[in-house]
């Protein structure tokens, strides 16, 4: 993402939604209008994000304060037709960004318009190497640190991080693979009974590369057999049907996927409920190899059956 830290000044695109995107309104959104902010730390990739959802059909308006973010939802929603899809796009120049945002969100909410909520971050030393490529300073960093300003950002982003309706760490994403998330996530999708369609990311990873740090559930499968230690299996991955056979006939095994499958099945009802969009589910054994890929597989198999949106990422695929 070697763009990421190069977010723009104020600009605004004048996309036109996609044909036949008004014939199909977000739940909740008044007179059709789907909004999505846009934001996160500074260089996390707001300006890949946002270039992203102009080639999605959204009215995409970049660096506006939070006190005229109501006033621009409730245009759209008056334009009968012209603009269905808007994404405003946040940092923090204001000093009062996060408790000023908080509020509007609350606002549009309140009013039935409640906007989607996209949040991205990055690993302190991936930022702080972002911003050492294209030589700027942290909008936060003042006469001190670089990493200073990073540190004054996270803590002034805290909350808003807890109640975004997704998180994307882009640490190990590159510009391509922002997108494809993004565009996952954020393309128009169906609803259930009048409430948004619940959309599942199921990662697999190794443990010894460390836990994905936007999951939302993390499944453990260290505890079946690896098939490493098996001569003709170790070269092998999780893809191959000799691997999947060998986890899959081990005991437990099956047991334990329609268990937890149970447990999905809870949660996604209750994420419904509440409106949530977005599950991540990582799965995880020791290289990321073998039987990570195969339960993640098998979880984003059993996902898909309840009628939620499942993709499958392998994030440690490949690696040694």
């Amino acid at each position: 993402m070697s763009d990421a830290a190069n977010d723009q000044p104020a600009h605004v695109a004048h996309d036109q939604p996609e044909p036949g995107a008004q014939d199909q309104p977000a739940p909740g959104a008044q007179g059709g209008l789907e909004t999505v902010i846009v934001t996160g730390l500074s260089g996390a990739g707001r300006s890949t994000a946002a270039k992203c959802f102009e080639d999605l059909g959204y009215f995409v308006v970049d660096n506006l304060p939070p006190e005229l973010i109501a006033t621009l939802v409730e245009l759209g929603s008056r334009s009968q037709g012209a603009v269905t899809r808007l994404a405003v796009v946040m940092d923090v120049r204001s000093r009062a960004f996060s408790s000023d945002l908080r509020g509007v969100i609350r606002e549009l909410a309140e009013r039935g318009m409640s906007p989607r909520v996209l949040f991205l971050e990055a690993r302190d030393d991936v930022l702080v190497r972002r911003f050492e490529n294209v030589r700027r300073a942290h909008p936060l960093q003042g006469d001190g640190r670089l990493i200073d300003g990073i540190a004054s950002e996270r803590r002034l982003l805290g909350g808003l991080r807890d109640e975004a309706d997704l998180v994307l760490d882009t640490s190990d994403r590159s510009v391509h693979e922002l997108r494809r998330a993004i565009e996952s996530a954020f393309t128009v999708g169906g609803a259930l009974d009048g409430r948004p369609e619940l959309r599942a990311t199921v990662v697999s990873f190794g443990y010894k590369y460390g836990l994905p740090v936007d999951a939302d559930l993390v499944v453990d499968v260290r505890f079946l057999p690896n098939p490493f230690w098996i001569p003709e299996l170790r070269e092998l991955t999780g893809r191959d049907d000799e691997v999947r056979d060998y986890v899959l006939g081990q005991q437990d095994a099956k047991e334990f996927i329609d268990r937890y499958t149970e447990i999905l099945e809870i949660i996604g009802a209750g994420y419904t409920r509440e409106s949530k969009r977005y599950l991540t589910l990582a799965v995880g054994c020791t290289g990321g190899k073998h039987r990570s890929v195969v339960m993640a597989q098998q979880f984003s198999d059993r996902l898909s059956a309840m009628g939620v949106r499942a993709t499958v990422v392998h994030r440690d695929l490949g690696r040694e």
